[in-house]
């Protein structure tokens, strides 16, 4: 429980972190907050020429399918990415002033999630372009953000944690990231695959919140019960276990930085 009493007692230390995240993203950036809409676009007009022109995917509406995916999908791999070094990044503050160390990852995450949120405008945008509209399945919508958030956020205590110690690992995540790509279901649907290799699919734990979110966007269906547990169980249980490995490894901290 001393998690939730320092988070309390540095909730303006938090809030503070939170906005720095956010603002530091965009520092000397003309286009500043602009930018959490640009990249996914940007990435969104290379995946829809080169699929469904260049390699002829038959996919209806392939736009709206690709965004669905690739906007959450940004979300983690930026987090990832950032999240794995804001111990390092910040080592000269936390070698001279004392704070709950986990309010760094928390404050990662949590800025991401920002805009994640703002980004989803996207999304909406998108379906209302093509027609498709909003159902009322996007009542599921905050519960699958919610189960991503505290994903991310278990990842994030555990790479975060140990990179302190291992700085090789900063190097590799992007690698590890590129790789999980091509093994969630982004750029094609769950069903071009034989029913044998969705196993391995669903063990990646980003598998059934793309389709989570593909299901109440593009599909416009309530999300199958079992994805729903499985990202929920998956996300608690990850943060719980990232918590305990970064509140043992924080001990150190100084002393490696």
């Amino acid at each position: 429980m001393n998690i939730f009493k320092n988070l309390y007692n540095y909730r303006e230390l938090l809030k503070t972190n939170v906005k720095k995240e956010i603002r530091g993203r965009y520092k000397k950036s003309f286009l500043g907050v602009l930018w959490s809409f640009l990249n996914p676009l940007l990435m969104v007009a290379v995946y829809a020429v080169v699929f469904p022109i260049i390699l002829k995917t038959q996919q209806p509406h392939y736009v709206v399918f690709l965004i669905v995916a690739l906007i959450p999908w940004t979300f983690f791999t930026t987090i990832v990415s950032q999240g794995a070094t804001t111990i390092v990044v910040n080592g000269p503050i936390l070698k001279k002033v004392y704070f709950p160390r986990e309010i760094l990852p928390i404050s990662v995450v949590t800025s991401g999630l920002v805009n994640f949120l703002i980004s989803t405008v996207i999304i909406i945008i998108f379906l209302l372009g093509y027609g498709m509209g909003i159902t009322k399945y996007i009542v599921f919508y905050p519960i699958i953000v919610v189960a991503q958030y505290f994903l991310l956020l278990g990842i994030t205590f555990i790479l975060s944690s140990i990179t302190v110690y291992f700085r090789d690992i900063e190097h590799f995540i992007g690698v590890v990231l590129q790789l999980l790509f091509y093994a969630t279901p982004i750029v094609y649907s769950m069903d071009t695959f034989p029913e044998k290799f969705k196993t391995i699919l669903y063990c990646n734990p980003m598998t059934p919140i793309i389709n989570s979110y593909r299901d109440i966007f593009y599909y416009q269906r309530k999300p199958e019960l079992n994805n729903l547990i499985l990202i929920f169980g998956v996300g608690i249980g990850l943060c719980l276990i990232g918590y305990l490995i970064f509140n043992r490894l924080q001990r150190k901290f100084a002393e490696e930085l």
